[in-house]
């Protein structure tokens, strides 16, 4: 085999193992979402060697998805960690073969404090899963490792699994992009579900005309203001909107005439509104139904306050 075949081998051992891993998913499954569900206090996830490695990660995708989550390790407990834990939290033990002995002597602590144990293992016969108030069977036929020695294909799949009991818990907690961009409110989502209008709107100098202006005069207003469009307003009330494309129908249907016309004549009366607190997410939603490439920022009064368009909406 070339290396490339080697790489193709690993993927597609890894791919069969998570299709094995479909079966398995029965009543446990339900009951351990539920246990997290209903669970009053944190998910405690715990394991060692690889299987921590994985556990961390399943706790970072159940506490970033609503979950109150986090790992510990089982050798850590045994010095003075276990204050961290209540009989209200819920613990996922994640052991391939449900014999690690770190972890088996961890296990007791967590049964005298009737916290429950959702276990994760390969081996359903385990001691991990004797004491397991569900057991979730993540046994694979052999690793993608040539050797079927290096934890490969009982990774993934247990990785999937979390991943899954991770899923399933966003749908029955109704969770939502606005909850996701709570918890990440640093990520390239997070700031385009937290930003609103106020953040991102332009205040000064904003191109300003009257519904009497001449389009000759308007055009070098909107020229000037660098949005692509001119605000019709009297007496402090938006009367309107124009924008280039407004201008560019206006002079191919009038041609010589155009310079006569007024922007009344070609403005839109009802232009698209929004408030400081509207959020990106939404104006975006409002461009795209509308085709528009900007909006009006209005207080209660709609008295106008800025503008956004789609350039500032690219965070």
């Amino acid at each position: 085999m070339t290396i490339r075949e080697y790489g193709i081998q690993c993927i597609k051992d890894e791919a069969q193992a998570l299709l094995e891993l479909i079966p398995k998913i029965d009543d446990n499954f339900e009951k351990a979402v539920d246990l997290m569900l209903n669970c009053k206090g944190k998910v405690i996830v715990t394991g060692v060697g690889k299987s921590g490695h994985i556990g961390a990660k399943i706790a970072a995708t159940l506490a970033s998805t609503g979950t109150p989550s986090f790992f510990i390790n089982p050798l850590d407990v045994y010095h003075g960690d276990l204050g961290v834990m209540t009989p209200d939290d819920v613990v996922v033990a994640i052991s391939n073969s449900g014999t690690t002995d770190e972890l088996l002597r961890f296990i007791p602590m967590v049964l005298h404090m009737q916290i429950p144990i959702i276990g994760l293992t390969g081996n359903s016969e385990s001691l991990l899963a004797k004491y397991s108030t569900c057991h979730l069977n993540v046994n694979v036929s052999h690793e993608a490792c040539p050797l079927n020695l290096a934890p490969t294909s009982s990774t993934t799949a247990t990785l999937a699994m979390g991943d899954a009991l991770a899923i399933a818990l966003m749908e029955k907690r109704n969770f939502r992009p606005q909850d996701f961009a709570h918890f990440h409110p640093g990520g390239e989502l997070g700031k385009r579900l937290l930003t609103t209008a106020q953040d991102v709107m332009r205040s000064d100098d904003l191109p300003m005309i009257t519904p009497e202006m001449h389009l000759g005069e308007a055009i070098i207003l909107v020229s000037k203001g660098k949005l692509g469009l001119g605000v019709a307003e009297k007496d402090g009330e938006i009367m309107g909107i124009i924008t280039d494309g407004d201008i560019r129908r206006a002079m191919e249907k009038w041609q010589a005439e155009f310079f006569n016309r007024t922007v009344n004549d070609i403005m839109t009366t009802n232009p698209k509104t929004v408030t400081p607190e509207t959020k990106i997410t939404e104006i975006q939603n409002i461009m795209h139904q509308y085709k528009i490439h900007s909006v009006l920022v209005v207080d209660k009064e709609r008295h106008l306050l800025g503008v956004v368009d789609s350039y500032s909406c690219m965070l």
